[in-house]
C-alpha cells in the first residue's frame, strides 16, 4: 500500500506517465489501461483509446501482432466479409486493396495501424492470472516472459482482448492417438502443397473446413470432408452484392426471418439444394441461427462446386480411429494418409481471468449478449467477444475508449486541482 502511494503522489506531477519499480517485486504501475492481447480487437481498443487522450500498455504472448493471423492462418485465406466491414476504426483500409483482402494484405493493414497510433505492444508476456485487488482498488495482472521471468502489472482498468479464437479446440475421438499419419488442427495446416496424392480427412465443415478442402483439390489431393451437423451454405456474393452487406442492408427494412427466407430462396437458386450434396440445412435460418448461436453460415468461395463434381467426398461423423483406417458412423471404412482438425477455437479467458461475474466459467465470453457485453465491475472491459466480428469489436473499442476517458480526464482534472492547491498552501 505504501509503494502504491508513494507512486500515486509522483503521479500528481505527472498523470500520464507510466512508472516502474522493478525493485518493488517486479512490477509496473500503469495509469491508463491495460490490454490483454495485440489482434485486432486490443489494437482498436489502444487507437481509440490514445485518440481520447489516454495511454495503455499492450500484453501479448507471441512475437507479434494479429498472431492468430501471421502465425495460424493458411496461405490461400481472405477476409470472408468486404474490407469496409473489416476496418478498424479511424483508419479505413487502402483504396487498391481488393474487396476481399488476402491474408498478407489484412497483416499489412494492421501493422501500419499500429505504427500510425504508436502502438507497442509488450510481446512475449503470457498472462497467467488477472485479478481484481479490492484493497487498494486495483487490477493485478501477472505474466510470465519466454525465459520465466515474472512481472506484474497493476492498474485501474483492465481490457481482455484475447478474442474468441484464443486457443484450437482439439476434440477427443476415440482411437486417435493410434492414428499412424500425420493429424493437425488447421492452425498449423499452410498449404495443400505438401498432400499431393494423398487422402485427407477434414473434420469440421465451418468455412475453414471447406477453404481447407478446397485448397486440398487445387493441390492434387484427395479431400473427404466429415459433415456432423447440418449447415447453412450462402454463395458469398447474391445480386452483385456481398451476401453479409446485402442482408444488413435488409435489416433496415425487414424483420430477421423474411430476410434469411430471402437468403434462402436466392441460395438455392444460385447452389442448387445442398442437401443433395450431403449438406442439409438448419431448421432455423442463417440470421436467425447466428444470433442464437453465433454459429456462422458457409459463404462458398468454390468448395461446393468441387463437392458436386466429386472431387471433395462428404461423409458424416467418425464413430473411431484406427492405425490407418477410421470408421463412420455409417458403418464404412476409409484409409487416411493424414487428418486435419477445422474444429474451430474458444476464448481462453477462464485460465486466466480470477473472474466470475462479468465472464462465463463454460464458454469464457461475457453473459450478457451483444450489445451489453462490453463493460463489467471495477473496471473491467471486454472487446473482441460479440460473434460478430471486426464490426462488432469496434463498436465496443469505441464505447470502452469513451467510457475510460471520460473518468481519465476527471481524475486528471481532479489531480491538477489538488496540485494546484499544495502549492498554493506553500509558504
Amino acid at each position: 500500500m505504501d509503494n502504491l502511494r508513494e507512486i500515486q503522489g509522483k503521479m500528481a506531477h505527472d498523470p500520464h506517465c507510466v512508472f516502474s519499480y522493478s525493485r518493488y517485486r517486479r512490477q509496473v504501475w500503469v495509469p491508463g489501461p491495460v490490454i490483454v492481447g495485440a489482434g485486432p480487437s486490443g489494437l482498436a481498443a489502444a487507437a481509440c483509446l490514445k485518440e481520447n487522450g489516454v495511454p495503455s500498455v499492450v500484453l501479448e504472448r507471441s512475437n507479434c501482432i494479429a498472431s492468430l493471423w501471421q502465425l495460424k492462418t493458411y496461405d490461400r485465406l481472405r477476409l470472408h466479409l468486404p474490407k469496409k466491414f473489416c476496418e478498424l476504426p479511424l483508419m479505413p483500409f487502402p483504396e487498391d486493396f481488393p474487396t476481399y483482402p488476402t491474408k498478407q494484405q489484412f497483416v499489412e493493414y494492421l501493422e501500419v495501424y499500429a505504427k500510425r497510433f504508436r502502438i507497442e505492444p509488450v510481446f512475449e508476456q503470457s498472462v497467467e492470472s488477472s485479478e481484481y485487488d479490492e484493497s487498494v482498488g486495483m487490477w493485478r495482472v501477472k505474466s510470465v516472459g519466454m525465459k520465466g521471468e515474472e512481472m506484474e502489472y497493476v492498474c485501474r482498468w483492465l481490457v481482455v482482448a484475447t478474442g474468441e479464437n484464443a486457443e484450437a479446440v482439439v476434440p477427443k475421438i476415440k482411437g486417435m492417438v493410434e492414428f499412424c499419419g500425420e493429424v493437425k488442427h488447421t492452425s498449423e495446416y499452410k498449404s495443400g502443397s505438401v498432400y499431393k496424392g494423398k487422402k485427407v480427412l477434414v473434420v469440421g465443415c465451418g468455412n475453414s473446413g471447406m477453404e481447407v478442402c478446397l485448397d486440398l483439390c487445387n493441390h492434387n489431393a484427395n479431400p473427404t470432408l466429415v459433415v456432423r451437423d447440418a449447415v447453412h451454405v450462402l454463395p458469398r456474393d447474391m445480386l452483385g452484392k456481398s451476401t453479409f452487406g446485402l442482408s444488413m442492408w435488409l435489416l433496415k427494412w425487414f424483420p430477421m426471418r423474411l430476410v434469411d427466407r430471402f437468403l434462402l430462396i436466392v441460395s438455392w437458386l444460385v447452389l442448387g439444394n445442398t442437401a443433395k450434396c450431403g449438406l442439409d440445412r438448419p431448421v432455423v435460418g442463417p440470421l436467425e441461427l447466428k444470433n442464437l448461436s453465433g454459429k456462422t453460415p458457409v459463404l462458398d468461395v468454390g468448395a461446393l462446386a468441387k463437392i458436386k463434381k466429386g472431387d471433395i467426398k462428404i461423409l458424416p461423423s467418425i464413430e473411431r480411429i484406427g492405425h490407418h483406417g477410421v470408421q463412420f458412423v455409417n458403418g464404412k471404412i476409409e484409409n487416411f494418409d493424414a487428418i486435419i482438425l477445422a474444429t474451430g477455437y474458444k476464448s481462453n479467458v477462464p485460465y486466466w481471468l480470477k473472474e466470475k461475474e462479468m465472464f462465463s466459467d463454460k464458454d469464457g465470453f461475457p453473459r450478457r449478449p451483444f450489445p451489453n457485453g462490453w463493460k463489467g465491475a471495477n473496471g473491467l472491459y471486454a472487446v473482441g467477444f460479440t460473434k460478430r466480428g471486426l464490426l462488432g469489436a469496434s463498436a465496443d473499442a469505441k464505447r470502452i475508449a469513451e467510457d475510460i476517458g471520460k473518468c481519465w480526464k476527471a481524475e486528471a482534472n481532479h489531480l491538477v486541482t489538488i496540485t494546484k492547491r499544495s502549492f498554493s498552501l506553500q509558504p
